[in-house]
């Protein structure tokens, strides 16, 4: 993610402390007209932290939709309200995981950010990501959408369908571990996709025994991952891989 922050919000005031606090930690803002300009910025992986004014109409689904998002690409992301407003409850059940009051502080932003930018780093090292290649199932009302892996985590894959992946909550999915003859299977939130048919699959409903086998089979992946770069620096071997830049496409309503 680029150090930006898209900023949902029309309060002046608020805009201004927002923006020179943000230059001070080397973050550029980015100011959004609506809630889909910001969702856009936030699914192409083009900002670090999404900060919405919840006196906004549709603010909260703008945080409800960015929470949906795996850990390791999920942005900081924060609510700002009045200390009168009655929803922090609210913004909390959302998916927002911190509050600023107004009027806005430098110091209240600052200690904000710094920590989300530890919990981020933090779930980063966790929700480490590896290429497979395997058949992946997804049940659409319509019938069977099939598809190739790309990747997957703790927390989710990627897939490359057949014909573009629809953005909905509650997805049913299978497909086999490669080299075992477990089928992982359960439900999952769409939380991107493109007009290609590569999509982003969040677990939402997997079963204490697939989390089980998923984590076993990421750790031994792990373990293998470690030995071949120890492979490589002996062999002075090293690869650069650029991230990839995907178009990506989604709609909410306002």
């Amino acid at each position: 993610m680029r150090h930006c922050a898209a900023v949902l919000c029309h309060d002046k005031r608020s805009l201004a402390t927002l923006e020179t606090t943000l230059l001070e930690l080397g973050i550029m803002l980015v100011k959004c007209a609506s809630g889909q300009e910001a969702l856009e910025l936030v699914m192409a992986g083009r900002c670090s932290t999404l900060i919405v004014d919840f006196d906004l109409s549709g603010a909260e689904e703008v945080i409800r939709m960015a929470a949906l998002l795996p850990p390791g690409q999920k942005p900081a992301l924060l609510a700002v309200a009045s200390r009168a407003w009655p929803g922090t409850g609210q913004a909390f059940q959302s998916g927002a995981s911190r509050i600023l009051y107004r009027p806005l502080q430098a110091e209240q932003l600052k200690e904000a950010l710094m920590a989300e930018r530890k919990n981020r780093n933090t779930n980063q090292r966790k929700s480490t990501r590896y290429e497979i290649k395997t058949l992946v199932y997804l049940q659409l009302e319509s019938g069977t959408l099939s598809g190739v892996s790309i990747d997957i985590g703790e927390h989710g894959l990627a897939v490359q369908a057949t014909e573009p992946v629809p953005v909905i909550s509650d997805l049913a999915f299978r497909c086999i571990l490669p080299g075992t003859d477990f089928t992982l299977q359960g439900h999952a939130d769409v939380v991107w996709a493109s007009d290609q048919g590569r999509a982003g699959l969040f677990f939402s409903k997997l079963t204490p025994a697939a989390r089980k086998h998923l984590k076993r089979w990421l750790g031994k992946r792990s373990a293998h991952s470690r030995n071949k770069d120890k492979q490589k620096d002996k062999n002075t071997v090293r690869d650069l891989l650029p991230p990839e830049d995907a178009h990506v496409t989604f709609s909410v309503s306002e």
